[in-house]
This record gives structure tokens, C-alpha cells and sequence, in this order.
């Protein structure tokens, strides 16, 4: 399924609906696709394809992980340059003027008429498809958690990283301390709790939105790119997060049962 701006511009898909799994996986920043209609935004090819218009690797993780985990994935096909969309209308990063080192000449001077086309062409059908998935699953009596997949620059603003994967919670830091837990003892990732943001950065949009209102568990995932950085890779680390995944819940509901 998708939605488009028009009829051959896509902005979601939602991949594997009838998948059985707790888990409902999302990624927001999966494309780096700028429709014609926005033309280059004044940006070179270059930036169009560097970390500032997408998450390289997420969506190959994030399709790892829904094969592995039998989950369903709702992701965008827009780049974020457009639309940013773990940023509510009003934030200044929703359609951002400046990214890092890069200035976005097209969305320098929107003006209010086209930051609600924006809205409309991408952000409300993103979240409208995304709220329908969990909707449904609320109905029939299996609230979904919800797993959010990001990807980070090894370097930012000229500063190397060395943590790997970073685990990110909005309200309820419960899933992610187990998730934290959990690829510690289970991987050899650099991990760690609310890095390289958290979400006093304002980069949990999307849980805050969807999960948090409904009392949903959820976290965010942030994976450095250098560790995704083609398909193999991509594999190779969905193969080492789904057990993390699936033990970190286990070990989150098994609690929860003991102290009934």
C-alpha cells in the first residue's frame, strides 16, 4: 500500500500488514527520493545523497528486522529534506532551512502556503497510514510496539562517534533500558541510553504522536551508517538486533507478569 502527492510520487508504503509479530516496525527518513515537483531543492547531487536527506542503511535494517521478526514496516519514500517526518508542522526541522553543515536554499523561504502543502502532500498521509496500522491492531486486542529505525553519521559537525547504537526513549524509558540491556550482553555494539540525541532533542516525534497517547511500549533505535553501509551489512546487523528485539520484550512482559 502507498499514498502519493500524485498519481507516480509515493510518500509510505506499508510493507508485510498481515505480519504476526508484537512488534510494528517504522522508518521515516528510509528514502532519499525528492519529487520532481520540488526540484532539486538547490542542493547538489552529492547532498542530495548524503545523511542530511535520508538515514542510509535503515531501511535495509528496518526490512531485516520486519523479515526476522514477522513485522510489519511502515516507511517513507519521500527524502526528509521535503518533509521531515519525525517533526511535528510547526518545528523549524520539518522542513529545515540549514542541516548541519548544509544549507536547504529551497526551504529557505516557504512560505505558509507551501509549508501546508508539505503538510498535506506528506506528513498527514504518513501518520494517517501509520495510526490506521495501529488502529487496527488496538482493535483486535494486540496493541502493537512500536519500533522506530534510524541511522547516524560517524562524523557530526567535524566530531568523530564512537557509539554504535544508540537506544532512545520518548515517556517510558521501559523498553529501551531492556533493549539497552540486552545488546549489551548479547552484541558487541558501543551501546548506550539516549545517544547521540534524546528526546529533549525532540527526535521522538513519531512515539511521541503514536505510541505515548495509547500507553504503547516503544523505542527508538539509532544505528551508526558506517555499520550498514551496503546490503550484506544491513543483514548482518538485522540478524544481530532481532534477538535483542525479541529478548528485550520478553524480558519487559515477563516482568510486568511477575509483578501482577
Amino acid at each position: 500500500m502507498s499514498a502519493s502527492t500524485g498519481p507516480t510520487v509515493p510518500v509510505f508504503a506499508v510493507e508485510n500488514r498481515g505480519g504476526q509479530s508484537d512488534f510494528l516496525l517504522v522508518c521515516e527518513h528510509a528514502s532519499n527520493r525528492l519529487p520532481k515537483a520540488y526540484g532539486t531543492l538547490g542542493l547538489s547531487a552529492a547532498a542530495r545523497n548524503a545523511h542530511i536527506a535520508w538515514d542510509p542503511g535503515a531501511l535495509g535494517l528496518a526490512r531485516g528486522l520486519a523479515k526476522r521478526l514477522d513485522a510489519c514496516l511502515v516507511h517513507a519514500r519521500v527524502t526528509r529534506l521535503v518533509y521531515d517526518l519525525n517533526r511535528p508542522p510547526h518545528a523549524p526541522g520539518a522542513m529545515p532551512a540549514k542541516s548541519e553543515i548544509y544549507d536547504i536554499p529551497g526551504n529557505a523561504t516557504l512560505t505558509p502556503a507551501q509549508r501546508t502543502a508539505r503538510t498535506e502532500a506528506v506528513y498527514l498521509p504518513f501518520h494517517a497510514a501509520l495510526h490506521g496500522e495501529i488502529a487496527r491492531r488496538i482493535a483486535i486486542g494486540r496493541p502493537p510496539v512500536i519500533v522506530t529505525i534510524h541511522s547516524f553519521t560517524p562524523v557530526y559537525f567535524g566530531k568523530p562517534r564512537d557509539l554504535e547504537f544508540g537506544v532512545i526513549h520518548d515517556a517510558d524509558p521501559a523498553l529501551a533500558l531492556k533493549v539497552v540491556e540486552q545488546a549489551q550482553r548479547q552484541t558487541e555494539l558501543a551501546t548506550r541510553l539516549n545517544e547521540p540525541y534524546s528526546a529533549a532533542d525532540q527526535v521522538t516525534h513519531t512515539l511521541r504522536l503514536q505510541a505515548t497517547p495509547y500507553g504503547l511500549d516503544n523505542v527508538m533505535l539509532e544505528i551508526r551508517n558506517d555499520l550498514i553501509g551496503h546490503p550484506q551489512a544491513e543483514d548482518d546487523m538485522a540478524h544481530r538486533l532481532a534477538p535483542v528485539l525479541r529478548s528485550a520484550l520478553s524480558e519487559l512482559q515477563r516482568g510486568r507478569h511477575r509483578s501482577a
